[in-house]
């Protein structure tokens, strides 16, 4: 049994948005300001019990439609029709294997393909309560005249919305069974580990909060049962010298202490321990600590970096959570399903950190869900993690990625996964996807958390970018309009010749991009030979031949900027075009060209170059010069940043490129 989608409507910036879950494992990613947030906020209110709802958490479109039903008095069948609630709908899949003991009063529809339950909850206002809306807005405004109907439901909502938890039938929604918090509590279970986990520093002046002291005394109490890791030995020796209690604690938090090991979080000479401190009645809650051992000293654990007391804290809350799941009282027994939500693991830590968070969470959350005396009791878990950081999603399977876009203004959440069907006609589409999931997880995940994204070719385009952009900010820096393209959440990538295999992730994603690739021209008589572009019939650029793919060579080599914006202005092709009476062929003779004396005035200090004297020549034009003369292209690059003046102010960028960073 298992939630295979939630969806959610009129919650904050959620619209109107469906995320699909996998069984184990969900990581969804994004950039700031599209829901992740507000996603974990929906289901604490609706799966946490009471009604903790504020008029901030309707969608501004949802306030907009109920301020004109409200000020506009409309009939029962037109509020049938209109939005009236906040809801999550949760949806689940069970198999005929799976125990259904739980759900089968719910269980409306008994056709073996309909294997769907739809757990609905809504924060609603029903047509009575609107109508004594309509009514109390009306004797407000009498003594009120001020303020609008929406002022007035943001100060009364929660006398007319009211919290209903239904079971709907899958297809037939018409047809619900209204359900009480109790049977909701035996289906699913739900916690989360929030992004504020409350671990810092000690300050000077400032006394220690002790997280992770008072976390060891939590993950105790929840131990603290018959049988549980050597709890009856501890209580034994309460009354003995903290030396012994300790060898106690190294049998209780041996877990723990191990699965932090795991995470390679302890540096070879720091050596975490928790320790007994006998000094008052409350043993556990006054007197565990959390220490490093370093040099034959325990030092506070708020001595140590915010990333490890993240890391940690992190670690016991799993462990925390988990038990929790699993505890059985006299009352109660594991719910069908358990939820565990981490927001932002990667909160203070450092990239290597997160890389190994990321590949051992799942086995730890897989041992962790095992029962201690009966491996085939399993605790039916499922987690969901949101992150903002690359290297976490680097190391993430891509099949249990989703991401949260805006698109069309609405926040929607798509699957990594479904990317794979778009290449799977033919075998060079295979390897493109292949290629595309090796290259974009292992090098360049901060795709997902761009705005826009430029497509560059090689180390000189990489090198000298930023320098480019740099320029063009400072031009503008009078503008107030103008928004500094080195502020904006921009990602530059290095792909080669292969920009165009990025197509359909960059069509999926919804991201603004920049393709800077050379016309590269050849001529097709001559073996496909390079020549410059006054010679030449044909481009050999795989990405502008993809892109153009039924335009002339002689039609491409005349393109203005506007006929390089494709896919409704989100894609720009900038390859070079006449300027200053010369038309390059590739980044090299088109900087040449365009910086002759600057280059000739630094020759000499450029080791990059060899055949100085050529330089000099006058009837070798830019072709010549960057085909004999540039013998390091990265050497070439770095040197003209070093000569190029405090401001770069030495040189000036190729108009192609300023074109698209422009466009950009």
């Amino acid at each position: 049994m298992k939630i295979k989608q939630i969806k959610v409507e009129n919650y904050r910036l959620l619209k109107s948005l469906s995320v699909d879950l996998q069984d184990d494992l969900s990581v969804i990613i994004g950039k700031n300001n599209v829901g992740k947030t507000s996603f974990l906020s929906i289901l604490e209110k609706f799966l946490s019990g009471g009604n903790n709802f504020s008029f901030n958490d309707f969608n501004l479109d949802f306030q907009t439609q109920l301020k004109g039903i409200i000020e506009s008095k409309i009939t029962l069948t037109e509020f049938k029709g209109c939005a009236k609630s906040i809801s999550l709908k949760i949806y689940i899949e069970y198999l005929p294997n799976d125990n259904l003991g739980k759900i089968s009063s719910l269980i409306m529809n008994l056709e073996p393909t309909d294997n769907i339950l739809v757990l609905s909850f809504e924060y609603i206002l029903s047509f009575e309560k609107y109508e004594q809306l309509i009514q109390d807005f009306a004797e407000y405004k009498k003594t009120i005249h001020d303020k609008d109907s929406l002022y007035f439901l943001s100060k009364n909502h929660k006398e007319y919305f009211k919290i209903i938890k239904k079971s709907l039938e899958f297809n037939n929604e018409d047809n619900f069974i209204e359900i009480e918090d109790n049977v909701i509590s035996k289906i699913i279970n739900f916690k989360s580990i929030s992004a504020k986990r409350g671990v810092a520093n000690q300050d000077v002046g400032k006394s220690s909060d002790k997280t992770l002291s008072k976390l060891s005394a939590n993950y105790y109490d929840y131990h603290n049962k018959p049988n549980g890791l050597g709890i009856i030995e501890l209580q034994q020796q309460l009354t003995n010298a903290d030396t012994e209690l300790n060898k106690s604690y190294e049998t209780i938090f041996k877990p723990i202490i191990n699965t932090i090991k795991r995470f390679g979080s302890i540096h070879n000479d720091v050596e975490l321990k928790i320790i007994s401190n006998l000094e008052e009645k409350n043993i556990l809650t006054e007197n565990t600590f959390v220490t490093y051992n370093q040099g034959n000293h325990n030092l506070p654990e708020d001595y140590n970096g915010l990333g490890y007391m993240n890391l940690f804290a992190i670690l016991f809350n799993i462990h925390l959570k988990v038990d929790s799941f699993r505890r059985i009282t006299e009352d109660s027994e594991p719910a069908a399903i358990n939820i565990l939500f981490i927001e932002e693991p990667e909160a203070h830590t450092h990239p290597q950190m997160q890389y190994i968070f990321i590949k051992n969470i799942k086995q730890m959350l897989s041992e962790e869900i095992s029962h201690p005396t009966n491996k085939e009791n399993m605790l039916n878990l499922q987690t969901i993690i949101t992150t903002h950081s690359s290297h976490i999603v680097s190391q993430s399977d891509f099949n249990d990625i989703k991401c949260f876009i805006k698109s069309n203004g609405l926040i929607c959440s798509k699957n990594l996964a479904e990317i794979e069907a778009v290449y799977q006609d033919g075998d060079d589409k295979k390897r493109n996807f292949q290629f595309l999931k090796q290259y974009i997880t292992l090098n360049k995940s901060e795709i997902f958390f761009a705005d826009k994204v430029i497509f560059i070719e090689g180390d000189t385009e990489r090198i000298l970018l930023p320098s480019m952009m740099k320029k063009l900010d400072m031009e503008n820096r009078n503008n107030f309009e103008y928004i500094p393209l080195l502020s904006q959440h921009i990602s530059i990538v290095e792909v080669g010749a292969y920009a165009h295999i990025f197509e359909k992730l960059m069509d999926f994603i919804e991201i603004k991009t920049l393709i800077i690739t050379d016309l590269d021209s050849i001529d097709i008589n001559e073996k496909r030979t390079a020549v410059e572009v006054s010679n030449g019939n044909e481009t050999s650029n795989a990405s502008i031949k993809h892109y153009f793919k039924d335009i002339g060579f002689e039609a491409l080599k005349s393109y203005t900027k506007e006929q390089k914006i494709l896919k409704e202005g989100m894609v720009f092709i900038a390859f070079q075009a006449e300027q200053n009476n010369y038309h390059a062929r590739s980044f090299e003779d088109s900087f040449i060209h365009l910086n002759r004396d600057f280059i000739n005035k630094n020759k000499d200090n450029f080791n990059s170059l060899k055949n100085r004297k050529y330089l000099d020549d006058t009837n070798k034009n830019a072709y010549d010069l960057a085909d004999n003369c540039i013998e390091k292209k990265t050497a070439f690059a770095t040197e003209i940043l070093y000569y190029g003046g405090e401001n770069f102010e030495n040189w000036h960028t190729p108009e192609y490129i300023k074109e698209g960073l422009v466009w950009l």
